[in-house]
């Protein structure tokens, strides 16, 4: 057995925690002031995580690889599983042209750009990040605005702001996933509490799209439909996370957002013409006057209701519990870690859920996608191949950020970090979403921001006597507000909009709004953590 130490450098905490540190400060700099590619730079830093823990913390190095080995499949599977199946029902969407017939009916529901911004990229763009995430929902939104036509610069930063507060519980709940396993929290625990925390940001969000869009004028005009929006949001995203799944967190809050957003006579108006010429500088496309039969506007939608009904027959309690007797649990091979307290590792232990994971349930409703849609099955798979190649360096990246994170959790080397970071007792609090933020920042990912620094949080919230799950949770909630100015995200909305080379850009434009958030989530949290808002929290 392997027992980890918290203090293998010399005895001091201090000492111990810049060495632990090595593998994040590699990574960090290697993306940030190197600009190395995502996937080479994860590599590199699990090289250094293995070294530090076989040479440093004296792991062997059989256990070492092994901790890496599990990290690198929980990043295969469930994580990686879900967003291959959730963009391959992206991607039969556009080969079948119904996403185009999508984008024409989000069109048509309000001539107001200021309504259009709301519905493509808060609500629709929301629908994306449930299902897919990863850069999926800036991409695909920015260019719809586009093609409504909004002026590219201001097309990408809505879409940028607006991919915020559906992160945490993004690619059917992966974030919140991933936290949950490498804190050893029950997913309940966190996922409801990360829900009393981002459904504030949904009810600021939508009043910030429209004053970005339009301005002052923007907001005085259209804050009730915006206020209705975000509230709706606010409202589905914090009861299904809490009580029915964090998984269907987002989807039932995109729909209900949107449905709400429309059901405001507000937002049905035409727009003044002022409005209109002040907003739309862009080109339109000139498709938009297109009429599409409605039967294949229902099929356009299909998709995306499929999942939906998919995950809602899951979430039954017989259904639930006859899909999770397919759950493989066995010990890990060639792992057997104690903590210091010399009690056995929950990473000990791996579960494979083969049939219930978020990733096989999408893959089911991508299959009865390629009926409704009539995608020969030839070209269903032929697409599904199409997207594991076009997400081969995400995959890489996914796979290396997720085994540094176990080899550092399981090593101790997180551990050692949380326990020094814990002298900053009540003040931990405030600074904890910076972390997420931080992380996201470099990485792009609420996914790897929660692998890489989730187990931290937790030590140091034990250390200082804060709870546990608010300091994971906010972890993944300040994270949600570093995506808008990762240099990943950056270059895919650049990329879409046809802005390459103008990523700076974009990043002066965002990063005030993204720092003015991230202070109010840091507020929040505080204020989570004293008796002010303490009635808040499960």
């Amino acid at each position: 057995m392997f027992i980890q130490q918290l203090e293998p450098v010399g005895g001091s905490l201090g000492l111990s925690a810049l060495i632990a540190t090595l593998p994040l400060v590699t990574v960090l700099v290697l993306l940030g002031a190197v600009r190395m590619k995502a996937h080479r730079a994860g590599l590199i830093g699990l090289v250094v995580a293995a070294l530090v823990a076989w040479l440093v913390y004296d792991m062997p190095l059989g256990q070492t690889v092994s901790s890496a080995a599990q990290g690198a499949l929980f990043g295969l599977f469930p994580i990686l599983w879900i967003v291959v199946n959730a963009l391959w029902v992206y991607r039969m969407t556009v080969r079948t042209r119904h996403f185009d017939i999508l984008r024409r009916s989000f069109g048509r529901l309000s001539d107001d750009p200021r309504i259009q911004a709301l519905v493509i990229a808060f609500c629709f763009g929301a629908l994306l990040e449930a299902l897919a995430g990863f850069g999926a929902p800036v991409a695909i939104c920015s260019v719809m605005l586009v093609a409504l036509g909004f002026d590219p610069v201001k097309a990408a930063v809505v879409a940028l702001v607006a991919n915020t507060a559906p992160v945490a519980f993004g690619a059917m709940g992966t974030p919140v996933v991933t936290l949950a396993q490498v804190t050893g929290l029950p997913l309940d625990s966190v996922a409801s509490v990360v829900g009393r925390q981002t459904p504030l940001l949904a009810l600021i969000v939508p009043l910030l799209l429209v004053a970005l869009v339009d301005g002052r004028r923007g907001l005085r005009e259209t804050w009730v439909p915006a206020l209705a929006c975000g509230f709706a949001f606010a409202v589905v995203q914090f009861a299904a996370s809490n009580y029915v799944s964090a998984q269907l967190a987002d989807i039932g809050a995109a729909l209900i957002g949107a449905g709400a957003l429309v059901a405001v006579p507000h937002a049905r108006r035409p727009a003044a013409e002022p409005v209109r010429a002040a907003v739309l500088t862009g080109v339109r496309s000139d498709d938009l006057d297109e009429e599409d039969p409605r039967p294949e506007v229902l099929r356009a939608y299909a998709p995306y209701a499929l999942i939906v009904v998919v995950f809602s027959v899951a979430q039954i309690p017989a259904v639930k519990d006859w899909l999770a007797k397919a759950n493989q649990v066995f010990d890990w091979p060639f792992l057997n870690v104690a903590g210091p307290d010399g009690k056995p590792v929950g990473g000990n232990v791996f579960t494979l859920p083969l049939v219930s994971t978020g990733g096989t349930l999408v893959l089911l409703a991508g299959v009865c996608t390629a009926v409704v849609l009539g995608v020969h099955a030839r070209v269903a798979v032929r697409e599904w191949l199409g997207t594991v190649y076009e997400l081969r360096f995400a995959i890489l990246t996914v796979t290396s950020v997720l085994a540094l994170a176990y080899v550092m959790n399981l090593s101790g080397q997180a551990a050692t970090i949380g326990h020094f970071v814990a002298a900053a007792g009540a003040g931990l609090a405030f600074l904890s979403p910076v972390l997420g933020w931080f992380g996201v920042a470099v990485s792009g990912s609420d996914t790897s921001a929660n692998a890489l620094f989730g187990a931290l949080q937790v030590t140091a919230a034990q250390q200082s006597g804060l709870s546990p799950e608010l300091l994971a949770a906010a972890n993944s909630s300040g994270g949600v507000l570093g995506k808008m100015i990762s240099p990943q995200n950056l270059t895919i909305a650049c990329a879409a909009v046809g802005l390459a080379g103008r990523e700076g850009d974009l990043l002066r434009k965002v990063l005030p709004w993204s720092l003015g958030l991230l202070l109010v989530m840091c507020l929040i949290v505080f204020a989570q953590s004293t008796a002010a808002l303490s009635w808040m929290l499960p």
